[in-house]
């Protein structure tokens, strides 16, 4: 049997004198596809999402009332622990390509893709965490798009993300269910 050779080829000497070079970069190499400052831009949006997620959990695990808000507040407790697991994968990514992650507050809101609503009662909590489930599961997928072959490690990331993301509406709409029965979200 005659040996198939692969058709990859690589210039070793090349990639260590790159290696050598700009070390300034950090995990920025010549064959990163992407414009870094774009890059980061993309992700600080996806961090002030995050930031605005933890803080409404927050919000609604410590205000849930009524009979069932025990079990409802420490649903709202486990996704914000969650959000701030993400916001510290992503600041961390931030930081590697080179960029500053932004935290400052004044303008979290304003960069973020979800919205920060208290909700009057636990359904309406409950229904404003599942749009902002929503809205960051579009976005996410977008980002993922995006990324695609050219920041595969930010890929996998917002991938990573995304399953969490989808198990939290996953919940969210189960918690609407079971509160306000099937069909639920006529409003």
């Amino acid at each position: 049997m005659t040996e198939k050779k692969s058709s990859f080829s690589v210039d070793i000497a090349a990639i260590r004198r790159r290696a050598r070079e700009h070390l300034e970069r950090d995990v920025v190499t010549p064959n990163y596809k992407l414009d870094v400052d774009t890059a980061v831009a993309l992700l600080n949006t996806a961090l002030a999402t995050e930031i605005v997620c933890i803080l409404r959990y927050k919000y609604h695990a410590v205000s849930a009332a009524g009979i069932a808000s025990k079990s409802v507040a420490d649903e709202f407790t486990e996704h914000a622990e969650d959000e701030e697991k993400h916001a510290k994968w992503i600041s961390e990514r931030i930081n590697q390509l080179g960029g500053d992650p932004d935290f400052d507050p004044s303008g979290v809101t304003g960069r973020s893709a979800t919205e920060y609503v208290k909700g009057a009662n636990l359904l309406d909590m409950i229904r404003e965490n599942l749009v902002a489930e929503r809205i960051a599961i579009e976005h996410y997928r977008d980002l993922i798009r995006f990324f695609a072959d050219r920041d595969p490690t930010s890929r996998r990331m917002m991938e990573r993300i995304l399953t969490d993301e989808e198990e939290h509406a996953s919940d969210m709409h189960d918690l609407l269910v079971a509160h306000e029965g099937l069909p639920m979200l006529t409003r």
